[in-house]
């Protein structure tokens, strides 16, 4: 793996934990699941990490568009608090 995500096939830079556990899989003939990966990970001290620097090709004025006018129209209306129960084979009853 210190050669990165490049050299293993993938296209670009990112290590996710399916990347990892695939290069496990190949490496060390051993199967993981993607929990199972993150457990190993952080018993070897390995952390979870972000970017600490935006990319360069990201545009703010369309993610607040996107926000205002986009993201309303795709989350549903949640319906308005009344009156319920909270058994779900018994409504109404108290």
């Amino acid at each position: 793996m210190e050669h990165g995500p490049l050299a293993h096939g993938w296209a670009d830079q990112q290590w996710t934990l399916a990347r990892i556990k695939t290069v496990i899989g190949r490496l060390f003939h051993i199967s993981y699941t993607v929990e199972g990966t993150w457990r190993l990970l952080k018993r070897h001290g390995w952390s979870w990490q972000q970017p600490t620097r935006r990319a360069i090709e990201r545009d703010d004025e369309a993610v607040e568009l996107g926000k205002k006018e986009t993201w309303p129209r795709v989350i549903p209306v949640r319906r308005s608090g009344g009156p319920g129960s909270s058994s779900r084979t018994r409504p109404g009853s108290r």
